[in-house]
């Protein structure tokens, strides 16, 4: 199994997973879910590897883009697989809701559903569940929420019933149901959820039967590297774990990721403004601090590390210094549906009237379909403005295609022994304005 950790503020909750596997070899084909190493960088933690599932390999690092309801928002699977994808996430808790876990099984599972051939994560839908602040009642046994954005109904998941759903829906890799706690939170509440996710650990282990998925085991603990090390001790003793998964509180502590909350996480009400508190600015170095050594000194060497809910570059870039591997997002998609986009300039909203009377490409550096198709800066403002759906879809494919590249560039910076001159050159060009 594996591990996650996630941690709310008091209106979304954000997730991030640092996750370390081993083969459950009585389970699974001694083929599937190992992780190899090929390289180490001599000055950071970073490292290159390959991950291997029964729908293909996964080159490391890697990100991957979010399919949340069967589907990356505006682009075909065809053209997600152009872009240079390996890997996909989609949603437990939408996929169970709408069109039911139970008839995707019927309908040959996920990647028929959906058609997709690669590798498919889902998460434990737990992010969602506890996001439902006063229409959710936690107990020992499970959680009962009711489902205020669908048709309101109470739901009752346990650990048991939690890992129904993600075998039903056939992921290659799936993970545990734990309690999802906020930022800030009392020591005494983090330390309680440390507890109550151990124990639905046990659960989900007992419960997981396919031999075709890793189940991911998460890490618990906040911003407490001693109640984080209590959770992998745990889940260590528990059985056969796929991943360490360590909460990235991107939204909440980096100010430029806070800016994106604001923007998004509550798009869909009635608000124009979100004021976030200057006192912000500092936790996103904490972050760091405790993920650096969470991954060199407490998790194992020979296993893949999974850092959820990151989409910034520069956090991507970071991150993979720390000694992280995998990482997903919907900032990609949701920037782009916003009309802004990833370059080496940093961020850039194609609504702005200086791009108006521009003829030149998003970004001139960058290989992706949309720079070097023809699409100008004035023409996709012109599609911004104008609110047509090609915006997004041009945007979104080149947001995605940006991260995937960069992380393919990291790739062979590690591969080469210089990411840290790789680092350096990022922390020092203009795409650290990724806000």
């Amino acid at each position: 199994m594996t591990h996650t950790e996630k941690t709310t503020t008091s209106k979304f909750t954000t997730e991030v997973h640092c996750v370390h596997q081993e083969l459950w070899a009585s389970k699974k084909d001694p083929a599937w879910f190992t992780y190899d190493i090929v390289a180490e960088d001599p000055t950071t933690h970073a490292r290159a590897g390959v991950f291997h599932t029964p729908h293909g390999d996964i080159p490391t690092p890697i990100f991957m883009p979010v399919g949340t309801k069967a589907t990356v928002k505006g682009l075909l699977p065809d053209t997600v697989k152009g872009l240079g994808t390996k890997i996909l996430l989609a949603n437990t808790y939408h996929l169970s809701q709408r069109p039911g876990d139970e008839l995707i099984a019927e309908l040959g599972g996920l990647h028929s559903f959906m058609c997709w051939d690669g590798p498919i994560l889902t998460d434990s839908g737990g992010f969602q569940v506890f996001s439902h602040e006063q229409f959710m009642k936690l107990s020992d046994e499970g959680v009962k929420f009711r489902a205020v954005d669908y048709d309101g109904a109470w739901s009752w998941w346990t650990p048991e019933t939690n890992m129904q759903i993600a075998q039903n829906l056939g992921a290659d890799i799936v993970m545990q149901l734990d309690q999802c706690v906020g930022y800030p939170s009392s020591r005494t509440k983090v330390e309680r959820s440390v507890e109550l996710s151990s124990a639905w650990a046990d659960r989900c282990y007992q419960a997981h039967t396919r031999p075709d998925q890793a189940l991911f085991g998460i890490v618990q603990g906040g911003m407490h590297l001693d109640l984080r090390r209590r959770s992998i001790e745990h889940l260590e003793q528990v059985g056969d774990y796929a991943f360490y998964n360590c909460k990235s509180l991107e939204g909440i502590v980096f100010p430029n990721s806070l800016k994106n909350i604001g923007e998004f996480s509550f798009s869909r009400t009635k608000l124009k403004d979100v004021i976030m508190p200057d006192s912000v600015t500092e936790p996103h170095e904490v972050m760091f601090e405790t993920l650096e050594p969470l991954c060199a000194d407490y998790m194992p060497r020979t296993k893949p590390r999974y850092l959820m809910g990151v989409g910034n570059p520069t956090t991507l870039i970071r991150s993979v210094a720390a000694g992280i591997d995998m990482f997903d997002c919907v900032l990609p998609t949701r920037t782009a549906r916003m009309g802004t986009a990833f370059s080496y300039q940093g961020r850039m909203n194609m609504k702005n009237t200086k791009y108006v009377h521009d003829s030149g490409p998003i970004d001139s550096a960058c290989t992706c379909p949309v720079c070097t198709g023809g699409y100008t800066r004035a023409y996709l403002n012109h599609l911004v403005r104008q609110h047509e759906m090609l915006a997004g879809e041009l945007l979104s494919m080149h947001n995605i295609y940006f991260l995937l590249n960069l992380m393919h560039q990291a790739r062979e910076a590690i591969l080469a022994g210089n990411y840290g001159e790789f680092v350096t050159k990022w922390l020092e060009s203009g795409g650290v304005k990724d806000f």
